[in-house]
């Protein structure tokens, strides 16, 4: 069985394979996506789904992630740590069910694990300069548990 934790680490890489090949989406699907994760259907739909809605949201992730990557153009970002921001911005915009908590720790743990020794830091003040943002603009479309921790959030974002 696997976890979220490991088809997130499974789309950063399908993610960073497409922008650094431009290859085809299906095929990066197939070989990073389905494959390794074939034993868990719903891990590997919730993946697959993940992977290509943050294709079809890079435009609109890209232009959040510079407006709150101070000094930072976007093609600059380390590959990884871009990969990640953008699949995170897609979970806040586009995945109603996700709680935004998980989402900010989920990109935080897997710039550790994967990126350099500053990115979960980097990648850490970027998310949560989004997630407030878009809190405050009313484009953040959780429900339930959603919204669990944004007071906790800002205050961190305060302190920083």
């Amino acid at each position: 069985m696997s976890t979220r934790r490991e088809a997130r680490e499974h789309v950063m890489k399908a993610l960073y394979a497409h922008e650094q090949a431009d290859g085809n989406p299906d095929q990066i699907t197939h070989t990073l996506i389905k494959a390794p994760l074939e034993d868990d259907p719903p891990t590997c739909d919730f993946a697959e789904r993940l992977f290509h809605a943050t294709l079809d949201t890079r435009a609109e992730t890209d232009e959040v992630i510079e407006k709150h990557a101070k000094n930072w153009e976007i093609h600059r970002i380390a590959v990884i740590d871009r990969s990640l921001l953008r699949m995170a911005a897609t979970e806040l915009l586009k995945f109603e069910e996700i709680p935004p908590k998980v989402s900010v720790d989920e990109a935080i743990e897997i710039a550790k694990k994967y990126s350099t020794p500053r990115s979960g830091t980097f990648v850490n003040g970027v998310i949560d300069a989004i997630l407030l943002d878009l809190h405050d603009q009313g484009r953040l479309n959780k429900s339930g548990r959603g919204l669990i921790g944004m007071d906790a959030i800002r205050e961190r974002a305060d302190t920083s």
